[in-house]
């Protein structure tokens, strides 16, 4: 193999395996940034709707929190964990050129979410009801409740929104999905000042906006897909097809939506246990503040992990397992470089954060206490979002169930119960315990990638589409 002879490049490393990381570089971030603009900007809906809450007062702010936070347990999370399936499904489809079942595993995840969305809508209902049942406080309860009342519709329209996020992101297709998320976030801020300061609303038209976003969002990209000729190879019409083999699909869709919601319920968890020590309001204030400040930085790293997940689905589909791998290693180094410079951010604005949401000055100090908590957890994050964007491109979900569920419920969760209420170390301690279960995930993921059998792997997403692609091809095709 040549070696290079530019003075830059070192002469004892290969021009091609520099050139491949080059170019493997450039091509996750040709994708990785729209797809985290993507993340950053549909979960602004949320952290928009409850800043302007926050100006308020307290009890609509930690209300808005807690209504916020039952929402991605017991919905957004289960949806956004079922719609990553189709990182699998059509991720290894479209490399493997089977560009028409892209369109049929959609219709297929549209149908099976949006079923599931009608019993997330009852829990929802009775939201406050839930909530008095585990203790929180009733005033806090009542107002949330009826948040998520009118919060439902976006419900339905979050579980189109993924799969055809989905479906857009495993073709490498991101730019409009950037394009139409940035215009509903823009048009979201009016829509936020509207309905909460001039209709009257208060906080049910924060939850009311969230839900028109939502649906604009989705009747934009449904647009793109049906209208574009750029889809016009994965998206050939309406199927019968995508009725049939459901049940395949729904084992790898609660599969990946445990796997995910294991890890966000975790977090969510530290909202519900805060109620529950002293002054549960600036409790409740503070841990909400950092979760959404968490997330919304966790949408970066969202980015990256549906990136590299693309890419390895996409070579693995494709039959280059060496691909995938060399996917991966530069993915990993984006992501440690990306959490280092959030986490010396963080450190950087923390005295200033809190005045994003209150204007209350002990919930301003306390944030800046968590912050730096935040700087941690937000660092390993990064990491571990990546290891598992590639194990969605592999399908390794069982697995990472079991992982997820031994890092987080059995030590995080019992870790952050004894520093909160055992060493009395309060809110600080109960995201101590959060960082504890990243850890032990994170070097779980580690030591399962460093053993992958790469070819093995490219063996198994042949036979994965070859079995889909046999199951619908032996119906007829109906447009």
């Amino acid at each position: 193999m040549p070696t290079a002879q530019n003075s830059d490049i070192s002469p004892n490393v290969p021009v091609s395996t520099r050139w491949l990381v080059i170019q493997e570089a450039k091509l996750q971030l040709w994708l990785a940034g729209p797809l985290i603009a993507v993340s950053l900007l549909q979960y602004s809906l949320q952290v928009t709707a409850v800043m302007f809450v926050g100006h308020l007062g307290e009890l609509e702010l930690s209300s808005a929190s807690m209504a916020s936070s039952f929402a991605n347990v017991t919905g957004f999370s289960v949806l956004l964990g079922m719609g990553s399936a189709l990182e699998t499904l059509c991720g290894q489809a479209y490399g493997a050129k089977q560009y028409r079942m892209l369109g049929v595993h959609m219709q297929k995840a549209m149908l099976i979410l949006l079923a599931v969305s009608i019993p997330l809508s009852l829990v929802w209902f009775y939201t406050s009801n839930i909530l008095m049942a585990l203790h929180q406080d009733h005033e806090i309860s009542a107002a949330a409740g009826t948040f998520n009342r009118w919060m439902i519709p976006s419900l339905f329209a979050f579980s189109l929104l993924q799969c055809l996020n989905r479906f857009l992101q495993t073709q490498n297709n991101v730019f409009p999905m950037m394009i139409t998320s940035g215009v509903t976030a823009l048009l979201h801020v009016g829509v936020c000042w509207g309905l909460i300061f001039k209709s009257g609303l208060r906080n049910k038209g924060a939850a009311l906006a969230i839900s028109i976003s939502h649906w604009l969002n989705v009747v934009l990209v449904a647009s793109y897909v049906l209208f574009s000729p750029t889809c016009r190879k994965t998206w050939t019409g309406f199927s019968k097809q995508a009725l049939h083999d459901i049940f395949s699909f729904v084992k790898l869709a609660i599969s990946s939506a445990v796997m995910l919601c294991l890890e966000y319920w975790c977090f969510e968890m530290v909202v519900l246990l805060s109620g529950l020590l002293p002054n549960p309001k600036l409790e409740t204030s503070v841990l909400s503040i950092s979760l959404n400040t968490c997330w919304m930085v966790y949408t970066i790293s969202v980015g990256l992990g549906s990136a590299i997940s693309t890419r390895v689905s996409n070579e693995l589909g494709a039959g280059r397992p060496q691909g995938a791998k060399l996917a991966l290693r530069v993915m990993t180094v984006m992501a440690l470089l990306e959490g280092a410079a959030i986490a010396i951010a963080t450190v950087l604005i923390r005295h200033v954060w809190g005045k994003l949401y209150s204007n209350e000055h002990q919930v301003i100090k306390y944030v800046a206490k968590m912050m730096l908590l935040l700087a941690v957890s937000d660092f390993l994050d990064g990491f571990q979002c990546v290891l598992s964007g590639a194990a969605r491109g592999c399908g390794w979900q069982n697995l990472c169930v079991a992982i997820n569920l031994i890092a987080y419920y059995a030590v995080g969760i019992p870790t952050a119960v004894v520093f909160a209420f055992v060493l009395h170390i309060g809110g600080m301690g109960l995201w101590m315990g959060v960082i504890c279960g990243l850890v032990v995930q994170l070097t779980a993921l580690v030591v399962v990638n460093l053993r992958t059998d790469w070819n093995k792997e490219a063996t198994k997403a042949a036979n994965r589409v070859q079995n889909t692609t046999s199951v619908i091809d032996s119906t007829t095709y109906v447009i």
